[in-house]
């Protein structure tokens, strides 16, 4: 790419939640703009005191301020989950924040809701500020080509699996089972890579029902069944990753079906962020199952020692591992590299590396522009890599229920018939419907 002088700050600025690797993007980011005569500024706090006309809130980043924070976690710049696209006034602000203070280029790291405003900085700007956004999520979750990843998950991954092996051996130590919510809104990646790695008894995520109607009834069902399958080998332990984004797929309805009369009662509150998303960290899903999986336990006269846990604040502001220090730094310098260029005169993109080269993704390519955000990558559980995760968990399979010896084995752990098992379970792996008395 061709580099185009004649611009003058750089500005930098942080959105959406935590990721392991941000400080390594605003270090490689400022450090490359600087190498080239370019002042570089940070914004605090995301889009917040921008959207306010704040023009103070910020720092100029020098050598010294970035010199070595790429091996840190957290982000140097904090990070807000502000939405300016909210309002007309707000997004006026913004740019003329970014007018006043002599801004010509403006690099964005957080998520889809970020890269939306991004978008909107660069249409609202009318070509006088070049725009680039460097996705993160540890999430997983964003279409970049070829299976890329989006940086902070393999960290998030990392010291995910480490926690859940410490309590797998805990859960082994003490006989008892520990339900684990993982974060992950949209797809099961971070869930699953997880559980896969850890190998961790069972795994959950919203893709494996295909897009068809959860129940919560239905998820404790699996859960239930993979317990009695484990006490019908006479293991009385285990440890369970669930997807937070089960929580979608149940939905509203779905939840406060089975809660008191339109609240969540003891389980939270209904609330959305500033870009409409379920405040999931509001809802104590994990307590939820758990409190209803002991209902269905005690109904069949098992006492099962049962421990939730969410699992995602921890991994957020991690250290990042080699993987993520080193791919924040070439997402960095493709960021600086293309606001340098001719073509960022033209479009604002999204920042990609794939097989080593930098790949700009424009916006209008990535957004949909019905609802402003990428369409969301899912896990697929069409191929091996999930074949083989399944293969290696412990739940009902429809030939535990063809299978006469399997099945009486089952039932004989559950305290059941074999005809009683079937009818209350069969509907698991299509055999059958889910009673009438269970759909909440």
């Amino acid at each position: 790419m061709e580099n185009f002088d004649g611009f003058g700050k750089m500005a930098l600025l942080v959105g959406g939640g935590p990721a392991p690797g941000i400080n390594g993007v605003i270090s490689s980011t400022t450090l490359e703009a600087l190498d080239h005569g370019i002042e570089v500024i940070g914004f605090k706090d995301g889009f917040k005191w921008l959207a306010r006309g704040n023009s103070e809130q910020y720092q100029v980043l020098t050598i010294n301020d970035v010199k070595g924070i790429h091996l840190r976690g957290g982000s140097i710049l904090g990070t807000s989950r502000t939405n300016p696209t909210k309002s007309e006034k707000d997004m006026a602000n913004v740019i003329d924040v970014l007018n006043r203070l002599g801004v010509t280029a403006l690099v964005t790291i957080g998520g889809d809701d970020t890269a939306y405003s991004a978008s909107q900085v660069h249409k609202h700007a009318g070509g006088k500020i070049r725009v680039a956004h460097v996705p993160k999520t540890i999430d997983n979750d964003l279409p970049l080509p070829e299976s890329t990843p989006t940086f902070g998950f393999e960290t998030a991954r990392h010291i995910g699996v480490g926690i859940v092996r410490n309590l797998a051996e805990d859960a082994r130590t003490t006989s008892r089972w520990y339900l684990i919510v993982s974060m992950g809104r949209a797809a099961g990646h971070l869930a699953l890579g997880i559980g896969k790695a850890s190998a961790a008894t069972l795994t959950i995520i919203p893709e494996e029902f295909h897009g068809r109607p959860v129940t919560l009834v239905e998820v404790c069902d699996i859960v239930l069944t993979a317990i009695i399958k484990r006490r019908s080998l006479n293991l009385h332990y285990g440890v369970v990753v669930l997807a937070e984004g089960l929580i979608e797929s149940i939905g509203e309805k779905g939840l406060l079906a089975v809660m008191d009369a339109g609240e969540l009662g003891s389980y939270g509150r209904v609330k959305r962020d500033e870009h409409g998303h379920l405040r999931l960290g509001e809802i104590e899903f994990g307590r939820m199952i758990k409190d209803h999986l002991t209902n269905s336990l005690e109904k069949l006269g098992m006492q099962v020692s049962l421990i939730d846990k969410d699992l995602g604040y921890e991994l957020r502001c991690a250290d990042p591992i080699p993987f993520d220090a080193e791919y924040t730094r070439d997402l960095g310098y493709g960021a600086a590299k293309f606001v340098r260029s001719s073509a960022a005169l033209e479009y604002g993109a999204i920042i990609s590396i794939v097989g080593g080269h930098l790949q700009p993704l424009p916006f209008e390519q990535m957004l949909n522009p019905a609802t402003g955000r990428m369409k969301p990558r899912k896990v697929n559980v069409e191929g091996e890599a999930y074949e083989c995760a399944r293969r290696y968990m412990i739940r009902l399979e429809r030939r535990d229920i063809e299978d006469t010896q399997r099945l009486g084995k089952l039932a004989g752990a559950a305290g059941m018939t074999s005809d009683q098992f079937r009818d209350r379970f069969g509907y698991l792996v299509g055999l059958g419907q889910q009673p009438v008395a269970l759909s909440g």
